[in-house]
């Protein structure tokens, strides 16, 4: 079974930084493309953060300016997500969602995007 995990948030002062995780486990799983994705409290819409894909070019959103870095282990499957500067706008639940392909029981491939369950990103004096 594919497993999508994300992990790093916390409390963090205005000005701190920050080092997501994004782990992915399963069985024969080859990762592609890797976008992290952020939902702010009160039911906004989730937005980009920034991306990175199997040949290592990034995206991101405008909103970064700099301030956050996309990278990848392909060897641990672990997507990373730095963020520095951080600001009080930042706060929201930062999600995972990776493009994958894994072998099924039958040993056919199986193409999908998988989102993580989230982790928190507080950022407050």
């Amino acid at each position: 079974q594919v497993q999508v995990v994300e992990s790093g948030g916390g409390l963090v002062q205005p000005g701190g930084s920050l080092r997501l995780s994004c782990q992915v486990s399963g069985r024969a799983v080859t990762i592609y493309g890797m976008d992290w994705y952020r939902q702010a409290p009160a039911g906004t819409q989730r937005e980009l953060v920034a991306s990175i894909n199997n040949n290592g070019m990034t995206n991101y959103g405008d909103f970064v300016k700099g301030r956050f870095t996309v990278s990848r282990d392909n060897a641990e499957n672990t997507g990373y997500l730095q963020m520095n500067s951080l600001k009080p706008e930042d706060t929201a639940v930062y999600y995972c969602n990776v493009d994958l392909v894994y072998y099924n029981d039958y040993g056919a491939p199986v193409a999908w995007k998988k989102w993580g369950q989230g982790t928190l990103v507080t950022v407050s004096s």
